[in-house]
């Protein structure tokens, strides 16, 4: 029987061939989507952390640079020996997220032929109309180690044109698409001046540092970008990621250990010094967020510090709370979600206030990516924290405009029928 042809006894099948790296974003989601038709179509989803694979385009990437010396070395290293990872630091033979090419929508270059438009942008609409998505907040992937890279002055040139090709390429084309600028940590003036001169764009929501890094936070280098960030009302977020080359890690010799630490790893120390040296007090207005390292580490780094405090208040002598008092009013993403138990995976939610500071994500296309519907099957969240936790909790933190954005769910699925 054809492809796509209506059946008697039934309705119109159409047979997928084997899920990969080339399949249609939207056959790859079409049970999300289907999910979304049952379960909440109806609510309003923003996505925190959804990533744009920037070594797909990274030529358009180098070709930004200002910098006319490391233009013409990344360009060089582009064409000759190093392709997509020209200037970078990650270590291509080290990459173990497909698990052996078993998951096959990890790494997208998915065939877009006669779509309009920039390649990724198209890619990006297909997943978000296909997750019932009004909003999808974009991260770089690649570039998420470059607080680690030994010549800073790389990372200042990438992630300089990196938020030229998001603000000029990508985010004008779809203003669902928004994005979290990119903060070269390592140079704190740099940071200053990005944070002035992108303050008025309306496709930049927040700004982000990539948490893979060994920079003390509470640092008084950085005092005067923590209150222009103030200032401009809008979120400062620590991306977590891996880094099996950090001493840290040295003996753990599977990915699976590695990741399963890793990218709790940076973020605690970080939320540590944060906290510890008395940030929230000098900085009240300034709104963190924390992203990619799940939520089990939460409840247990409140609990810890607590008892460290309590014991010793002479070395927190800024504080006037409790360090998990101050935790609570910090916004955390919600993905990757460990859900091996409920009991815990509820305690820890009620620990941290979730219904107010969690703040879904999907991390879309990797490996362990989490559908909306992470959040609306916990069994024990109330109708309106799972509204919350989806988008309203994220419009609040972002300025965001609540009305609906994402097509219907049937409109998505009656687009492409017979996806069984």
């Amino acid at each position: 029987m054809p492809l796509n042809t209506p059946r008697s006894d039934g309705p119109r099948i159409r047979e997928l061939a084997e899920i990969g790296g080339r399949t249609d974003t939207r056959d790859v989601l079409a049970h999300a989507t289907k999910q979304a038709e049952r379960e909440y179509d109806d609510y309003f989803i923003v996505d925190i952390d959804a990533h744009v694979s920037e070594d797909h385009f990274w030529g358009e990437v180098l070709e930004l640079i200002d910098n006319d010396v490391w233009r013409q070395i990344g360009m060089d290293q582009f064409g000759k020996f190093a392709g997509n990872n020209a200037l970078l630091n990650i270590q291509p033979g080290m990459s173990h997220q497909s698990v052996g090419g078993r998951i096959g929508h990890q790494g997208r270059k998915e065939p877009l032929d006669g779509v309009s438009g920039h390649p990724f942008v198209a890619a990006a609409r297909r997943g978000m109309d296909a997750m019932g998505l009004d909003y999808q907040v974009v991260f770089p992937s690649a570039m998420l180690l470059l607080g680690m890279h030994p010549q800073d002055e790389i990372e200042v040139v990438l992630g300089r044109a990196f938020n030229r090709w998001l603000t000029e390429v990508v985010l004008p084309q779809d203003d669902r698409l928004k994005g979290m600028l990119y903060l070269p940590y390592n140079t704190p003036e740099v940071c200053e001046e990005l944070v002035e001169k992108y303050a008025d764009d309306d496709g930049i929501i927040g700004y982000t540092v990539c948490s893979t890094r060994n920079n003390p936070v509470h640092s008084d280098v950085y005092t005067r970008l923590y209150k222009l960030i103030e200032d401009s009302g809008k979120p400062l977020a620590f991306h977590s990621g891996y880094h099996w080359g950090d001493p840290s890690f040295a003996q753990l010799n599977r990915f699976l250990s590695m990741h399963a630490l890793s990218f709790t790893h940076y973020n605690q120390i970080h939320v540590t010094n944060w906290i510890i040296n008395a940030m929230p007090e000098r900085f009240p207005r300034l709104k963190m967020v924390w992203v990619e390292s799940g939520l089990a580490w939460i409840p247990f780094l409140m609990q810890r510090l607590d008892h460290e405090v309590l014991m010793r208040p002479s070395e927190a002598p800024g504080l006037n709370r409790l360090p998990s008092e101050y935790m609570k009013e910090m916004w955390y993403t919600s993905q990757p979600m460990e859900r091996t138990s409920m009991e815990l995976l509820e305690a820890g939610m009620k620990a941290f206030n979730a219904e107010t500071q969690l703040l879904y994500s999907s991390d879309w296309p990797h490996w362990d990516w989490d559908a909306p519907s992470t959040i609306t099957r916990l069994p024990f969240l109330s109708e309106q924290a799972k509204r919350n936790i989806l988008g309203l909790n994220a419009a609040r933190v972002f300025n965001l405009p609540t009305d609906r954005r994402k097509p219907a769910a049937r409109s998505v699925l009656h687009d492409r029928p017979g996806v069984s």
